[in-house]
């Protein structure tokens, strides 16, 4: 259905109109920041993002310091260590519509998740249950599973998955209706991996707040893409990664927030890093723990997965996120006209929902061979992504994507469907899609 309305717009199909967008898009200088890999279109940035300069600087800048300073790199460094997760989570706040003490820079999404869920999730008498989607990432479910089994609780009786309708977008009445008086605590993305479709943040958590349940969202697939405003809507809690949209590198450092309202309170995980910074070295027993978000770390901070994304929040600060969000919007949206213009033919299903309000940063396209097509893509210099059994993911990045990428992508896709140049390849998953 989306291909069929899109098919009927009349967006110019030359490369021309393509450069005359780079031409006046605010954010084209940020694409000279990136590497970007020789003879390629990078597709891929909501799995991993790219390096920038930036980046390498301030990555190159805390080893320096290491090298230069030893331990003393903890108050002495150019960003000292000792504070550098609270700094980063001061540079990470405008993103996600917080306050400076109620996020830090800690962890890994999961950890933090863990974290979270073992703080807040307090079942008591019929109070139990735990709201979640059928169509999350399996980590977030891993997670939820785990801490319903350490409270003796089965996941069979205490889990609620809301279902789809359609195999792609969850219905957020579905979930509101799911609220009753034995739920605990919600836990949702805010943007679904596969099909990109953006939840309705505010109102799911307005519904939450006012059947005084604890609610929380993974943002994996939206901070550095989506303004959010998690303190003015009310959100309990959140998590995600900083290697996507945010480009802070393979495995890099996550974060996490907590509303003000829930400051002060016991970390249900304790380690030597929830200490208040001030007495954090009298080796007391009795843990003082901090009254921000800091309280929420467990272990010592891992400098050299942190210290990158320094340069790259600089890069943010400058675009800005409603700026990005723009640019975001636009060029997924080119992409899905496109698509529908020039691919229609070839038996593509644009699966993200189409209306900005409700699509994320990716486009979804689904294909029977979408596996060999992805291989056939990248084979041409396209990294897409794959997502068992028949999705192909298209991320344009606002920072380092250009309108000609774009246009470029579909091309090749034209001409390796028409071609059948895919069928040279299998139709099977790689170990890593």
């Amino acid at each position: 259905m989306i291909l069929k309305e899109l098919s009927k717009l009349s967006v110019p199909q030359s490369i021309y109109y393509a450069k005359e967008l780079d031409e006046k898009d605010p954010l084209r200088h940020f694409k000279n920041e990136f590497y970007t890999p020789d003879h390629s279109i990078y597709m891929d940035g909501n799995s991993l993002g790219l390096l920038s300069k930036r980046a390498e600087a301030s990555l190159l800048q805390s080893i320096d310091d290491w090298k230069t300073h030893g331990i003393n790199g903890w108050t002495d460094a150019e960003q000292p260590w000792f504070y550098m997760a609270e700094m980063l989570g001061k540079m990470t706040a405008p993103l996600i519509g917080a306050k400076e003490d109620e996020t830090i820079t800690t962890g890994s999404i999961t950890t933090n998740l863990h974290q979270m869920l073992t703080t807040f999730y307090k079942p008591y008498d019929k109070k139990t249950k735990i709201i979640a989607d059928s169509l999350t990432f399996p980590s977030d479910i891993y997670a939820i599973k785990a801490q319903l089994e350490l409270h003796g609780l089965s996941p069979d009786e205490h889990l609620i998955q809301v279902q789809s309708s359609d195999g792609r977008t969850i219905d957020e009445d579905d979930i509101i209706k799911e609220m009753t008086n034995e739920v605990a605590l919600v836990l949702l993305p805010s943007v679904l991996y596969r099909s990109g479709q953006l939840l309705d943040i505010k109102k799911i958590t307005r519904a939450a707040n006012d059947k005084d349940i604890i609610i929380g969202f993974d943002l994996a697939h939206s901070v550095g893409v989506i303004p959010h405003y998690l303190h003015e809507w009310g959100v309990d809690f959140a998590v995600w990664c900083t290697y996507k949209y945010l480009n802070s590198g393979p495995g890099g450092v996550g974060g996490l927030y907590v509303h003000e309202k829930h400051l002060g309170k016991k970390p249900g995980l304790a380690g030597w890093f929830s200490s208040k910074k001030d007495v954090q070295f009298d080796m007391s027993h009795d843990l003082d723990h901090a009254q921000t978000a800091g309280a929420f770390q467990i272990g010592t901070p891992h400098i050299f997965s942190m210290a990158s994304l320094i340069g790259s929040l600089e890069i943010f600060s400058e675009a800005g996120i409603e700026q990005i969000r723009e640019k975001s919007l636009k060029l997924t949206k080119y992409l899905m006209e496109l698509t529908a213009l020039k691919l229609n033919r070839f038996g593509f299903t644009i699966a993200n929902p189409a209306e900005d309000h409700r699509r994320g940063g990716h486009v979804c396209l689904e294909h029977n061979e979408a596996a060999r097509i992805c291989k056939a893509l990248k084979n041409k210099g396209v990294i897409p992504d794959f997502r068992a059994p028949n999705v192909i993911r298209l991320a344009p990045i606002s920072l380092y994507t250009s309108f000609e990428d774009v246009w470029n992508v579909v091309h090749i896709l034209e001409e390796i469907m028409a071609t059948k140049e895919y069928e040279q390849f299998t139709n099977n998953r790689n170990i890593i899609a």
